[in-house]
């Protein structure tokens, strides 16, 4: 089994509105959760009550379409509102996500790092002191895993950044955007992903659901080619519109029944019909 650390703050952890998008469904897919490997659901990186759809479950699908027989696991440990300095080696979220990694490479594989933060260092000049602080991070992480080739995706900062809602004072995020992309360009194995025409929920702050499914693409593309990925991708449309176009397994069909069942969207009658075709379905293959 594969797995993938995801890590930094509330745009790794998602907060696209779970409404806005197709779920992605996929037995091959799961998620650290209570210590097991659970079947990937959204929100995946429950860091707030508000948390919803992140970029993660994008690169996974997209993972998943050139690995189908391989599974691949996801580990939450990303922070909604938390500065650099907060993921300094000795500090709490940074000791968390070590011990989250450590506990699935038990059982996994650690392919990659995603990581997404910035948006609370794009103020007060702390563009000065960032640069040197995002590779220390970076590099203890690799250390603390013995991972020291592991590759490393970072996203960008998106432009809607510093003009309205939550996101108002955020006025240095093209300082700190460069920064990134120049970290990734000096750090080995490490990649730059742009959040170019990537579009935010109303608080100004937050990419929307769709954005997120475009940037887990990209992110993924990054990963695949051990390149940057520096301008939306030509045929993006069409790789998001893939993630959720297959036709769905009996067991990812009863999962998204039961789903519905749990939030009152169906009746008991309705759901047990559900799990009498799939278990028919299942015996007739």
């Amino acid at each position: 089994m594969k797995s993938i650390l995801m890590v930094g703050q509330s745009n790794m952890a998602g907060r696209g509105f779970l409404t806005a998008v197709p779920p992605i469904l996929n037995d091959h897919l799961r998620m650290l959760r209570n210590g097991r490997w659970q079947q990937l659901a959204e929100p995946v990186n429950v860091d707030r009550e508000v948390a919803g759809v992140g970029l993660a479950p994008a690169f996974a699908q997209a993972w998943s379409a050139d690995h189908p027989t391989e599974t691949l696991g996801l580990i939450p440990c990303a922070e909604g509102g938390s500065a650099l300095a907060e993921w300094a080696p000795d500090a709490p979220l940074m000791r968390h996500a070590i011990s989250e990694a450590h506990f699935a490479q038990e059982t996994s594989e650690i392919i990659a790092i995603l990581w997404h933060q910035g948006e609370n260092d794009s103020l007060d000049h702390h563009y000065r002191t960032y640069q040197t602080q995002l590779t220390h991070t970076l590099t203890h992480l690799r250390t603390a895993l013995n991972l020291p080739a592991v590759p490393i995706i970072l996203g960008g900062l998106p432009a809607f950044l510093g003009q309205h809602g939550f996101g108002l004072s955020a006025t240095e995020a093209p300082q700190i955007d460069a920064l990134i992309r120049q970290t990734a360009a000096e750090l080995p194995q490490a990649y730059f992903v742009t959040a170019a025409d990537l579009t935010a929920n109303p608080d100004g702050i937050h990419l929307n659901a769709p954005s997120q499914r475009r940037f887990g693409i990209r992110y993924y593309q990054a990963f695949h080619q051990r390149a940057d990925v520096l301008a939306p991708l030509a045929d993006e449309a069409q790789r998001v519109a893939a993630l959720t176009t297959h036709p769905l397994t009996a067991a990812e069909t009863l999962y998204l029944q039961s789903k519905r069942f749990a939030l009152g969207q169906t009746t008991f009658d309705e759901f047990m019909a559900a799990v009498q075709a799939s278990r028919s379905g299942e015996a007739d293959a």
